[in-house]
C-alpha cells in the first residue's frame, strides 16, 4: 500500500508527461488549468521545473523530483532506496524541519515499487543562492551551516523517529551483501586511478577501508543519534537572506550530529579557510547546540570531528572515482583532494586504527 502525505492518493507519476494539470489540481487542491515544462533532466532522480497558470494560490514555478528517467538508474535507486528515503522525510517532517529547507508542496511513495514524487519550492525562483567553495563568503557559509545543523542535531537529538528508515545502501550491516562489495570497490576504483598522485594518507586509509569496511563503517554509528542531513556537502545547499538551508535528504538518517559537521567542513570548505578557522567552528557547534538545550563536551566533538572525516572522505572519493557519473568531476575531485588534507592534518588513520585495535 502507498504512503503518502495526502488523504486521497493521487497516483506517483511515472515520468514527466504524467505531470498534468489535472494531477497537480489534485496535489495542490487547487485548480491548475496548464503546465509548462521549463526543465527536465535526470541523474539520481529525474528533476522537472514546471510553470504552472490557475488559481491564485497556485504558485507560478515548481521543482519537482521523481524517478529517474534512464531505467538503469532507476533500478539502482530502488535498490538502494534513496528517492523514497527523501521522500519519507518530507512526507513525516516536510515543513516542520527546524532548518531552511524547500517548502513542501506534496510528497508520495510506495516503499513496495520504490516510486516516489516531490513537489517543492522552487528555490531559484524564491531568490535563493546556491554557494561554491570559491565564493569569497565561504567562511561566512560555514558559519551559517555549523549553527544550522546544530539546531537541526538538537532539535531530534535521542528522538527514535520510528518512521525513519535508513536506506539499505547506507546502513553499516546492510542486507544486500551486493551493497557491502559496492562500498569497498568505489575505493578501490579510486586508489588505482588516484593512487600514484595523492600524498601517503590516501593510500593507507584506502587499503585499511577496503581490509575492514564493515569495521569501519560500524564506527560512525557510535554516540548519540540525531537526525541527520547525512549528504552535507556544498552542492546540497543554498543560501537564503545569509541563512543556510539544505535540500537533497536522501541520506537523511539517525546518528551522531558530528558526522554532518565533519562531512560539510572537510569536504567543502577550502583547506587554508578550514584550518584557520577549524577550532573555532567546532566551537560555535557546540555553543549553538547549547543554546539549544543541547551539549558536547569539547573532547567528544574533536574525536568525533576526526573520525568522521573519514566518513567525508568515503564519500568524496567514492564519488572521484565514478568520474562524472554521479557528480562532474571539477567538482569532485577536489573534493577528494580537500578531504584528504584533512584526514591527514587529523591523523585520521591512526585514529582508526586506535580505534579498530590496530
Amino acid at each position: 500500500m502507498s504512503e503518502t502525505s495526502a488523504t486521497s492518493v493521487p497516483p506517483i507519476p511515472d515520468q514527466v508527461a504524467d505531470l498534468t494539470a489535472d494531477w497537480f489540481s489534485q496535489v495542490l487542491s487547487a485548480h491548475v488549468s496548464a503546465v509548462e515544462i521549463i526543465d527536465a533532466h535526470s541523474g539520481t532522480t529525474g528533476r522537472a521545473v514546471v510553470r504552472l497558470t490557475g488559481d491564485s494560490a497556485v504558485p507560478d514555478t515548481l521543482f519537482v523530483k521523481l524517478q529517474p528517467f534512464v531505467p538503469e538508474q532507476r533500478k539502482l535507486i530502488r535498490q538502494v532506496g534513496l528517492g523514497v528515503a527523501e521522500a519519507r522525510l518530507y512526507t513525516n517532517l516536510g515543513n516542520q524541519l527546524p532548518v531552511r529547507a524547500p517548502r513542501v508542496w506534496h510528497s508520495a511513495y510506495d516503499p513496495d515499487d520504490g516510486s516516489f514524487v516531490m513537489v517543492l519550492e522552487d528555490l531559484g525562483a524564491s531568490g535563493c543562492r546556491f554557494p561554491a567553495t570559491s565564493d569569497g563568503d565561504i567562511l561566512q557559509v560555514a558559519e551559517s551551516t555549523v549553527e544550522e545543523l546544530a539546531k537541526l542535531h538538537a532539535a531530534f537529538r535521542g528522538q527514535q523517529l520510528p518512521w525513519l528508515r535508513t536506506p539499505d545502501g547506507m546502513r553499516s550491516k546492510p542486507e544486500n551483501p551486493e551493497t557491502t562489495a559496492r562500498r569497498s570497490m568505489f575505493i578501490k576504483l579510486a586508489l588505482d586511478q588516484f593512487g600514484a598522485e595523492m600524498p601517503p594518507a590516501f593510500r593507507r586509509l584506502a587499503e585499511l577501508y577496503m581490509e575492514r569496511t564493515l569495521d569501519v563503517i560500524s564506527l560512525f554509528n557510535q554516540g548519540e543519534h540525531t537526525l541527520i542531513h547525512g549528504d552535507s556537502h556544498i552542492g546540497n545547499l543554498f543560501v537564503d537572506n545569509g541563512r543556510t538551508g539544505f535540500y537533497d535528504w536522501a541520506v537523511v538518517g539517525r546518528g551522531p550530529g558530528m558526522r554532518d559537521v565533519a562531512y560539510f567542513m572537510c569536504n567543502s570548505v577550502p583547506t587554508d579557510v578550514r584550518r584557520a578557522n577549524e577550532e573555532a567552528l567546532l566551537s560555535l557547534y557546540r555553543r549553538t547546540l547549547e543554546s539549544h538545550g543541547a551539549t558536547l563536551d569539547a573532547a567528544t566533538a574533536r574525536e568525533q570531528y576526526r573520525l568522521f572525516s573519514v566518513y567525508s572522505w568515503i564519500a568524496a572519493t567514492s564519488t572521484a572515482a565514478m568520474g562524472s557519473t554521479w557528480q562532474p568531476i571539477e567538482i569532485a575531485r577536489p573534493a577528494m583532494i580537500r578531504t584528504t588534507e584533512a584526514i591527514d592534518d587529523l591523523d585520521a588513520v591512526g585514529l582508526l586504527e586506535e580505534r579498530l585495535g590496530d
